[in-house]
């Protein structure tokens, strides 16, 4: 059963054009951690954050009565979504809560993806958020919204497959105050943030960070939120059993990351612009799914191999079969519940914004594409993913077939006692196409009694 609720929210003043203006504020808080704490993103990094490269920030946009926020970190928790969303005085479907996915940023989901996370942090991280929405519902005055596809920058590459395919949407939606100054820009790109390795130490946004950083040049006053696209299989030319390393390269650095973050934000630049209106909807819906166990082999064998390999092993390689064996001894053991997530769909005149929670393959965020926009390149969607939790990887069904470390092995590092039933990101498709579909039919119920 679908929990929804649909807006107009469309700023009624009376003049002929009310329809396209709404209200709408951002506000960025900052959340860069001190030294000392640990990093998340690779098994292989043992050490520490030594320093700070760029900051780690909090982005929250409100357009009508909707917020999207999105945090420099590599996942958030269910439930630290779930309670952000409780705190802020919004309907609890009208609010996402989004992760950058940066491998540059400490540990932030309890219990998952390497170890054990900060409490303080984590507290300080919820704290900022609902800094950040009610900041940006205090920001709020009468806007405008446009929006655009930019052109493929080509930066991302299927990492499971040579030529396979990536997702080239490159979504700008932009805001200006009624009085013509900058809002927000909003855009995605589906592209791991995974330019820097397992050697950085240091907090980083990675290149979404330089992304920002050069539309905010172009755009003062601009807050600028950069969603991270169903990049499950997609990064820039780097696989995960090569991110088994802490050999520093020019190919994994922070030149790199900013020379190929330069390169999305001029393509998103030079997007074209048309007005929308301000009709605001928003809808979403529990998602419950099923988890299977890959291994078959006993769980105490599997453990001991894996820690007789750590001995052997060089020390990157060392590292990840300790935390393999680890998961052997603790989440690998927990019943397999089905794990319950959610899927909301907003619509900002006519531009859909589809968040979908864990690691999504751009072969989904197309399917959904073609369901809602008739294509699965182009259109007004955004598809985005790491959205109101992030419990791993959700790969498509014909995925399962050629294995490897998203299908089989990711659950371990995630903390997750299994991997994710074939058939899971099908369902998420069909629920973002049915939310989207009822958002769809109650906006033309409004036109028809406006």
């Amino acid at each position: 059963m679908l929990e929804m609720r649909i807006d107009a929210g469309a700023g009624e003043s009376g003049r002929p054009d009310a329809d396209a203006i709404v209200l709408a504020g951002a506000a960025v808080v900052d959340i860069t951690p001190p030294s000392g704490l640990a990093m998340a993103g690779y098994a292989a990094r043992t050490s520490p954050a030594t320093g700070t490269h760029d900051p780690l920030t909090v982005r929250a946009l409100v357009v009508g009565d909707t917020a999207l926020v999105s945090v420099d970190v590599i996942g958030l928790h269910e439930d630290t979504c779930g309670r952000i969303r409780a705190r802020v005085p919004l309907p609890d479907d009208h609010v996402v809560v989004t992760a950058l996915h940066t491998h540059g940023g400490p540990r932030a989901v309890p219990g998952r993806v390497g170890g054990a996370s900060d409490a303080g942090f984590v507290t300080r991280l919820e704290d900022a958020c609902v800094a950040a929405i009610e900041a940006a519902l205090a920001n709020r005055r009468p806007a405008r919204l446009s929006f655009g596809n930019g052109a493929d920058p080509e930066v991302a590459r299927n990492r499971r497959h040579d030529g396979g395919v990536t997702d080239p949407q490159l979504p700008v939606l932009r805001i200006r105050g009624e009085d013509g100054g900058w809002i927000a820009v909003v855009l995605s790109y589906a592209c791991h943030p995974v330019v820097l390795g397992a050697d950085n130490t240091l907090w980083t946004a990675d290149y979404p960070g330089a992304v920002r950083t050069a539309i905010e040049a172009v755009h003062p006053g601009a807050v600028a939120l950069f969603l991270t696209g169903c990049a499950g299989d997609a990064g820039i030319g780097d696989t995960p059993h090569g991110s088994i390393s802490t050999v520093p390269s020019d190919f994994r650095s922070f030149a790199n990351a900013e020379r190929l973050g330069h390169r999305i934000g001029a393509a998103a630049l030079a997007a074209p612009q048309a007005p929308i209106s301000a009709r605001v909807g928003a809808a979403s819906a529990p998602v419950a799914l099923d988890l299977v166990r890959p291994e078959e082999a006993e769980l105490d064998a599997l453990g001991a191999q894996w820690r007789a390999d750590s001995q052997t092993a060089e020390p990157a390689w060392a590292a990840l079969y300790e935390s393999w064996a680890d998961w052997a001894d603790t989440a690998a053991r927990e019943p397999l519940a089905p794990c319950p997530l959610r899927v909301t769909v907003f619509n900002w005149g006519g531009v859909r914004l589809v968040a979908l929670p864990g690691e999504i393959f751009a072969a989904t965020a197309r399917q959904i594409r073609q369901a809602i926009d008739g294509t699965p390149v182009g259109g007004r969607s955004f598809v985005f993913c790491f959205a109101d939790g992030v419990p791993g990887y959700i790969p498509p069904a014909e995925e399962y077939a050629f294995g490897g470390y998203e299908v089989d092995e990711a659950h371990r590092y995630y903390g997750m006692p299994g991997a994710f039933a074939q058939g899971s990101a099908e369902r998420l498709v069909q629920t973002a196409a049915t939310l989207a579909a009822t958002l769809a039919g109650g906006a033309a119920d409004i036109e028809k009694k406006a």
